[in-house]
């Protein structure tokens, strides 16, 4: 098995470069109103909920939301302050929730959807983190478009509006120029003019945009990465008239400790491949086992994010420097762990912390074979889902595991320019933002500690939220679960007996190969039967 090492690649010296003259975070959140879009996503609810408990102070946390399934924006927040992930600020500082101010609005639409009263009560907002996305990679590009680019050049022209704006963060990708493998933090020319590019999904409809999509996007490998490449142009331009920042994280997945570790709330990244295995459904996966997975724990992605909105808030609104502050948030130059260390680590910790909804022994692997991936996932995921299917059919209950196949199919396929190569991202300007936080920050802002931190725990609190927050399975079921774990295992050891056992059969029995085999080993030549016969 691959074993993780404690010790990080490359030790950082712990060097301080704070300024005694500034405000600390706390203090320079404190009274502030602050504008979140994309609050009710991933990065989003742990931004939202590390401000109200670390920078407690603050005046209102306004969040643009939608209403959506029939719930809403009261509702939706409610439903948010209700997750695990606030339970410590329910505990300590239940009355700091109602700082938490809900916005009606949409991204993609244009003025964000805000209405004259909403734009009104945010007049003193002095702080906005730009954080919603699709981050789909499968989207049709004027939906993208119309989110991600769009959405971008709407919140700048709200931004415009607001006479106290200190700080403007737009958060983007490390993957926003993909077809670069060694990403700088600095912008890069554009693919397209964003201009056009928003003209043109306002006038065309989503057929004609997907048929003109490869050659317009010029065979970048989503929507996705094409859209918010087009959005860091939007914030380099205006650079010079609002106080912007660019920031970049990596693949963002659980948190490392703060507030909670292993808090997550979707399936993308190492976390989805690790579930996916425990639960027996992911056998195969066609990419680079050297392929390094560059993830970041969101707790350290939200305090930079924290950090980097307190430096450029506390600096000269318009300095004689036009440098856009960019952030690369990575970890991988420094903490690296590749493909298959990940799935041979899923495979060790899955004997330990089993899923109750294990369908299957976890098994399989990783090939660089494309052929070979391609017959594992008819044999190891097709046919056996259709069988299962076939069983809960006869069962009176609803299939599921064809349908579920068919999209793990899906997303591995746009993933595979991401898993079968390799970037170098620098991330000097991330890495050194650390040394700015004043000691008196260092407790509930430093993020630096990542690199001291045990991978192989980190990725056992990753197993443990998985089970917690999205399969909703308890820890005191994790008994059941390894008894349950080893009928599967045994299971699966007398169907591939089985298998093998019924193919030898037909092979050896059926078309008599045995008897081909026995006659070929027994033959002798017809001068030694004449020898015996003299």
């Amino acid at each position: 098995m691959h074993t993780f090492s404690n010790h990080p690649i490359g030790l950082l010296p712990v060097e301080q470069n704070f300024d005694p003259s500034k405000p600390s975070i706390r203090d320079f959140f404190a009274g502030r109103d602050i504008f979140i879009t994309g609050g009710t996503g991933f990065m989003g609810k742990v931004l939202i909920e590390k401000l109200l408990r670390s920078c407690s102070e603050l005046n209102n946390i306004f969040i643009l939301i939608r209403e959506k399934k029939q719930k809403t924006i009261d509702e939706r927040v409610k439903e948010i302050q209700q997750l695990p992930l606030f339970e410590k600020l329910r505990k300590e500082a239940p009355d700091v929730l109602n700082k938490m101010v809900p916005v009606h609005g949409d991204v993609s639409l244009l003025g964000l959807g805000l209405s004259e009263s909403d734009v009104d009560r945010m007049h003193n907002v002095s702080v906005i983190f730009h954080v919603a996305a699709s981050v789909r990679f499968d989207d049709p590009l004027k939906t993208a478009i119309l989110l991600n680019t769009r959405g971008t050049r709407e919140l700048v022209r709200f931004s415009e509006k607001l006479t106290n704006l200190r700080v403007l963060m737009h958060v983007s990708s490390t993957y926003s120029n993909p077809d670069r493998y060694v990403i700088d933090e600095e912008v890069y020319p554009a693919y397209a003019n964003w201009r056009d590019t928003i003209r043109i999904a306002e006038t065309f409809d989503e057929e004609t945009l997907d048929v003109l999509a490869p050659k317009y996007m010029g065979f970048l490998p989503n929507t996705y990465v094409f859209t918010k490449s087009l959005a860091e142009q939007i914030v380099n331009e205006h650079k010079d008239r609002l106080p912007m920042i660019l920031f970049r994280p990596s693949i963002v997945i659980s948190s490392m400790k703060d507030p909670i570790p292993g808090w997550m709330d979707n399936f993308n990244g190492p976390v989805g491949l690790l579930v996916g295995c425990g639960i027996g459904l992911c056998r195969t996966m066609y990419c680079d086992p050297n392929n390094i997975a560059d993830f970041t724990p969101v707790d350290v992605c939200i305090k930079a994010m924290i950090v980097a909105a307190w430096k450029r808030g506390t600096e000269p609104l318009y300095s004689t420097s036009t440098d856009l502050p960019i952030y690369n948030c990575c970890i991988s130059n420094l903490r690296n762990s590749t493909m298959s260390q990940i799935v041979e680590l899923g495979r060790s910790l899955s004997d330990e912390i089993p899923l109750d909804r294990c369908i299957w022994a976890p098994g399989g692997g990783i090939t660089q074979v494309r052929l070979y991936n391609l017959i594992r996932v008819l044999l190891y995921h097709i046919l056996p889902a259709i069988f299962i299917d076939g069983i809960f059919r006869l069962m009176g209950q609803k299939p599921f595991l064809a349908k579920l196949q068919r999209k793990i199919y899906t997303a591995n396929v746009a993933l595979e320019y991401f898993i079968l190569n390799n970037w170098d991202f620098k991330n000097s300007n991330f890495i050194e933002l650390a040394s700015e936080i004043k000691p008196e920050d260092n407790k509930d802002f430093y993020y630096r500690d990542f690199i001291e931190f045990d991978v192989t725990l980190y990725f056992r609190n990753c197993i443990l939220g998985a089970r917690r927050y999205l399969l909703k399975e308890k820890d005191e079921n994790i008994p059941k679960a390894l008894a349950h774990l080893k009928r599967m295992k045994l299971l699966d050891k007398v169907c591939k007996t089985i298998i093998v056992a019924s193919f030898l059969y037909i092979i050896l029995i059926q078309f008599d190969l045995l008897g081909i085999i026995l006659y070929l080993f027994s033959y002798r030549p017809f001068y030694a039967l004449d020898l015996d016969c003299k």
